[in-house]
């Protein structure tokens, strides 16, 4: 096991930790589900715009793909392809919110803008409680929080000063030589006190403008046996993976970083 403490930050709580203008793109509560065994996500369709159409009238479906060859001696291949539904997604009217039943959970997603989690909270826990009348799960499994951020790295002179945004991140080998093209860094852990894992990736996408975009992503999740209708004990849960979120954001980004998001 590899052990290595995170940098000192404020003492600023990570509850209470909060960005006048945070860079998040995108989060996602996914909470994993035993299913009943007569489960037809199909089925749902009529039900599902019932319970969720008031506050998320645009339907989408998500699909997946099966694709098999099969292969034998002295035969040409043989192919064939499957299609099943993955989930039902409820959009806002703005497309700015939705609620995903999946064909082995849910999902709440916010798009940005995005304000404070305490602002969505009762949001999520009425949308749960509509998925569970919806569905009848039989266990929750797994609660898991993402968050995807886009960090603006100003250039100077032609260079990318990492040191001085990123505390955790790619380094060469050559600092003085080599300038860099991109990187992609994956870090994975897992907190014992709380059993909660996470696996933070930072990527670079291309320069814009005299700025380098990094993408900070940040998945915090837990495998729990819970009965579904325990809201408390799913809550619990849900704020626990964002403390250490809040704690791992802060220690990946530097203060001077930080700033960038504050008024």
């Amino acid at each position: 096991m590899i052990s290595a403490p995170l940098p000192e930050v404020s003492a600023e709580s990570d509850e209470d930790f909060q960005l006048d203008d945070a860079p998040i793109i995108e989060a996602v509560v996914d909470i994993d589900c035993d299913m009943p065994p007569d489960f037809n996500l199909a089925a749902m369709e009529s039900a599902g715009t019932k319970r969720f159409g008031g506050a998320y009238p645009n339907l989408k479906k998500s699909f997946v793909q099966q694709h098999e060859i099969q292969a034998r001696l002295n035969e040409p291949p043989q192919f064939s392809a499957t299609q099943a539904l993955r989930a039902l997604q409820f959009f806002s009217e703005d497309s700015l919110q939705l609620v995903q039943v999946r064909s082995n959970g849910y999902s709440f997603n916010r798009l940005r803008p995005y304000s404070t989690f305490d602002d969505y909270l009762a949001e999520l826990e009425r949308t749960w409680r509509l998925f569970v009348e919806l569905t009848a799960p039989v266990r929750v499994r797994r609660v898991a929080l993402r968050y995807i951020n886009r960090i603006l790295i100003p250039m100077q002179v032609g260079r990318i000063p990492l040191d001085q945004y990123l505390t955790l991140g790619p380094r060469l080998p050559e600092d003085d030589q080599l300038t860099y093209l991109g990187f992609l860094n994956q870090y994975a852990a897992v907190e014992p006190t709380t059993q909660n894992a996470i696996t933070m990736t930072l990527t670079s996408q291309p320069i814009e403008s005299g700025q380098l975009p990094v993408i900070l992503d940040i998945e915090a999740r837990r495998e729990i046996g819970a009965q579904p209708d325990n809201w408390k004990e799913l809550c619990d849960v849900i704020l626990s993976l964002r403390k250490l979120k809040n704690r791992v954001f802060k220690r990946t980004l530097s203060a001077e970083c930080l700033n960038l998001f504050r008024k």
